[in-house]
C-alpha cells in the first residue's frame, strides 16, 4: 500500500471486469474493507474471491467510520475503502474520512481505477481539452440556479451527475440558466446497453429515464475581446495608457490574444 495502511480503491461502475489488478491485490491484502453499502460490495468481491470484515461507510455515518477507520490503522491493520462504484470521494462517500485522516496525521493513498466522468466526457464527444466536473445539483430548485450561476460562464464541458427522476427538470434547470447548448446524456457505462444520446437543451432528452445518468453540457461561446481589434501596439498602448508599466502591459495583451509574452514583446520596442 505504498508504506500507508489505508488505500481509497476505485471500483468498476459497471462491468465486473473494470477493475485493476492492482486494487485486486490492495483488497486481498486488506485487513478491513470500509464500504457505501456492504450488500452491494459483496457481489464484486465474491466475483474475485475475496472474503474479508466489511464495515458500513455511507454520507450518513461517515465521521464515525473515520474514527473507526484511524484507529485500525494506528493499531496497524490495512485498510481499503471503497464506494459502490467508481472513485470513493467523487460524487460519494469519503471527503469526511480523507479531511479526518489528514487531521489525525494518518498517511492514505489511492487506487486508480474506473470513473463515470471521464468516460462519458469521451463518449459524449464534446470538447475534453478543459472541462468543470459538477457532480450532483441541489434538489431545490432556487439552490440549483445559484449553483448553475457560478458555472454558466465557463468556456469548457460541464459534466453533471443526474439521477433518472432528476433528468427531465435538472436539464430544464439548465436551459433556464444556460441558454441554447449541444449536450449529451450518457447512462449504462461499461454496462451491454451504454448508450450516449447528443440532444439540445431546448428540446431535453426524450425518452423513459433508466439508471443514473452524466450529462455533458458545452460551455459557454467565447466571446472576442474588443481590445483584439485593435493593433498590436495599440493594444499595448491601450493598457499603459490605464496605468499598466510596459512589462504588464505586455503581459496583459499577450493574454488577451492568446499569443507567448516573447511574441508580444517585439510589438512593445521603441514604446
Amino acid at each position: 500500500m505504498n508504506g500507508c495502511n489505508v488505500s481509497f480503491v476505485a471500483t468498476p461502475i459497471g462491468n465486473l471486469k473494470d477493475i485493476t489488478l492492482r486494487a485486486l491485490e490492495v483488497l486481498r491484502e486488506a485487513d478491513v474493507i470500509f464500504c457505501e453499502d456492504t450488500r452491494h460490495s459483496l457481489k464484486l468481491l465474491s466475483a474475485y474471491d475475496i472474503k474479508k470484515p466489511l464495515y458500513s461507510c455511507h454520507k450518513f455515518n461517515e465521521r464515525e467510520a473515520a474514527e473507526k477507520i484511524i484507529a485500525a490503522a494506528n493499531d496497524g491493520k490495512r485498510v481499503a475503502i471503497i464506494s459502490d462504484a467508481g472513485m470513493p470521494v467523487i460524487s460519494d462517500p469519503g471527503n469526511a474520512v480523507c479531511r479526518a485522516l489528514r487531521e489525525a496525521g494518518v498517511g492514505y493513498t489511492v487506487i486508480p481505477g474506473a470513473n463515470a466522468a471521464l468516460s462519458a466526457l469521451v463518449l459524449s464527444a464534446l470538447p475534453a481539452d478543459r472541462f468543470a466536473f459538477i457532480g450532483f445539483l441541489p434538489d431545490k430548485s432556487g439552490e440549483r440556479r445559484a449553483v448553475l450561476e457560478g458555472y454558466k460562464n465557463l468556456d469548457m464541458s460541464l459534466i453533471f451527475h443526474v439521477a433518472p427522476q432528476d433528468v427531465d427538470r435538472h436539464i430544464s434547470s439548465i436551459y433556464e440558466c444556460f441558454g441554447e447548448r449541444r449536450a449529451c446524456a450518457v447512462r449504462e457505462i461499461t454496462k451491454l446497453h451504454e448508450e450516449a444520446v447528443p440532444f439540445m437543451l431546448s428540446a431535453g432528452l426524450q425518452g423513459d429515464k433508466r439508471g443514473e445518468y452524466v450529462i455533458i453540457v458545452e460551455g459557454a461561446a467565447q466571446t472576442e475581446n474588443p481590445l483584439n481589434a485593435l493593433s498590436e501596439r495599440e493594444h499595448i498602448l491601450h493598457y499603459i495608457a490605464g496605468g499598466m508599466d510596459k512589462k504588464e502591459a505586455v503581459k496583459q495583451a499577450a493574454r488577451d490574444r492568446g499569443i507567448s509574452k516573447s511574441e508580444m514583446y517585439k510589438f512593445s520596442l521603441g514604446l
